[in-house]
């Protein structure tokens, strides 16, 4: 239930004021023959984390795309919406061609890489927007592919290679993992010459967690600092 301050819209204070994650973990698609989703969606390759029936009719099975944090649940008695309602569903992956090419390879429909004219023309097949073939410039977040489920639950393949400024960098994959390595270090670089003496592991954290966190490269880099100069004051004071 609200509280009185946040009816009033007035500022909250204490520790409730502090930021609280809210990790989007779980999507509802509506279905209608749960059994023949729950073949469509293990032929994905998607990873089946439960499938539990309850005396009172109420099923949930739940899947995971690969290398996501987010999953998906369809059933009995969990949506009164309509099935294949669900529209535009994103799937990021860093190569939407080869995510195509598996797809196909696993019998799945899907349409031809792809990119936008228009803004907004990813989500229409009817759409004059839709340009074959990848983003001539071969930009992050402009070349799409898009399939569907059996009752018409769409799935949008959208290629991202770098990020915008102050995106988070969750469910990390050994490359994206490696890049971030890359750039903490050419940035740790940077600053070691003149930073006082410490151990390495210390500036990485910060910096990871920050770029995790949203922040960008140049804000990280200041969090890094201030972790290690902030450890240093700290062991000065004990001695």
């Amino acid at each position: 239930m609200a509280t009185s301050s946040a009816l009033n819209n007035e500022p909250v204070s204490g520790a409730s004021a502090g930021k609280v994650d809210m990790k989007l973990e779980v999507i509802v698609i509506p279905v209608k023959d749960i059994d023949r989703s729950k073949a469509f969606y293990a032929m994905l390759g998607w990873r089946l984390d439960a499938d539990f029936p309850f005396d009172n009719g109420f099923r949930v099975v739940q899947f995971t795309p690969p290398g996501s944090g987010c999953s998906i649940q369809f059933g009995t008695k969990i949506t009164t919406a309509a099935p294949g309602s669900a529209q535009g569903l994103y799937l990021i992956v860093s190569d939407v061609e080869a995510a195509r090419k598996e797809l196909v390879a696993r019998g799945v429909e899907v349409s031809e890489v792809f990119h936008a004219s228009k803004p907004g023309a990813q989500f229409r097949p009817e759409s004059a927007g839709r340009v074959s073939g990848l983003d001539p410039d071969h930009r992050s977040y402009f070349s799409f592919a898009t399939f569907s489920d059996p009752d018409g639950n769409t799935w949008l393949l959208q290629e991202i290679t770098t990020r915008l400024p102050g995106r988070g960098l969750s469910n990390l994959d050994v490359s994206t993992l490696t890049k971030l390595l890359r750039e903490t270090e050419q940035h740790h670089g940077e600053y070691e010459p003149t930073g006082p003496k410490h151990h390495w592991s210390g500036w990485y954290a910060a910096y990871i967690v920050a770029r995790q966190d949203g922040k960008t490269p140049e804000e990280a880099a200041k969090l890094g600092k201030l972790n290690i100069e902030g450890s240093v004051r700290a062991s000065t004071m004990d001695e």
